[in-house]
């Protein structure tokens, strides 16, 4: 695994957190629950933090991304509960790469 893609990865799964939760917000509903919330932002943040630590070579981001990992599966899970919802399958799909590009770095 190459660390700048598992880089690209990080950014691209921060940045459609973000979209999926702007999105949520305006539909409100399900797509409000506090733990579906929760799940977005703890992926967008772990994202930024391991893309951070990747950038300035950290001898923590294994670590960083391990946790990243984590973070990205709870949210791919959480938004694939959505069904047919091509904002949620597609931030679900996003994660899932990440997911897999930091459980490949922190190995």
């Amino acid at each position: 695994m190459n660390m700048k893609e598992c880089i690209e990865n990080c950014s691209d799964c921060h940045n459609i957190c973000l979209e999926t939760l702007a999105y949520c917000l305006g539909k409100g509903g399900q797509h409000v629950a506090s733990a579906h919330i929760q799940a977005l932002l703890d992926c967008a943040d772990t994202c930024r933090i391991s893309a951070d630590f990747m950038l300035r070579n950290s001898a923590l981001h294994g670590r960083a991304c391990g946790l990243c990992a984590e973070a990205c599966e709870r949210c791919a899970q959480s938004c694939e509960a959505f069904g047919n919802d091509a904002q949620m399958k597609k931030c679900a799909e996003i994660c899932r790469r990440c997911a897999k590009s930091c459980r490949d770095m922190a190995a």
